[in-house]
């Protein structure tokens, strides 16, 4: 039976009910035979666009980038840098000789001075801030409230002014 329909949806027939079930099957036109393949259906789309000289979306290029849209690409960005991170520094204390004192006085040995040692708490300590903050904000959208306008671009500038404090409060007072 299953050789069967197939036959038939390869010549572009289908099985439908019919307001009488004496019609039996009916021509479909629409229907993509089964012998097409994913390249082929891609050739022929790109063949109607450009036949009917359609445009390629410009994506990016001819947006402006709003408040909620760099909230979500930095919140994503955090989000895989500091598994990203984490993931390094695990298989870093798996895999290298030595203990974990041992590695932090090789790291007090270097003169880096404060400034960069203050860069470096910041650059730690703002993606964290960052992306904890802000799925605070998401799990609060995740219980309905939130989604005015107002309410995104208010809550997006409060996660980023904590972000900032927060970081510079953990960069130095630590």
């Amino acid at each position: 039976m299953a050789l069967l329909l197939r036959s038939l949806a390869g010549r572009g027939m289908c099985l439908s009910r019919a307001p009488s079930l004496q019609t039996g099957p009916l021509l479909c036109r629409h229907v993509a035979p089964m012998g097409t393949t994913a390249k082929e259906e891609m050739n022929k789309f790109w063949a109607k666009n450009n036949r009917l000289n359609r445009p390629i979306s410009p994506h990016l290029t001819i947006y402006k980038w709003s408040v909620p849209m760099l909230m979500s690409v930095t919140h994503r960005g955090t989000g895989v840098g500091l598994s990203g991170a984490i993931s390094a520094f695990a298989l870093a204390a798996l895999v290298l000789p030595g203990t974990y004192p041992y590695y932090l006085d090789l790291i007090h040995s270097l003169w880096v001075g404060p400034a960069l040692i203050g860069l470096a708490k910041i650059g730690i300590a703002f993606p964290a801030s960052f992306h904890t903050y802000n799925g605070v904000r998401h799990l609060w959208w995740d219980i309905g409230k939130g989604f005015r306008i107002p309410e995104v671009y208010r809550t997006g500038y409060t996660v980023i002014g904590l972000s900032v404090l927060t970081s510079f409060a953990v960069a130095f007072l630590l």
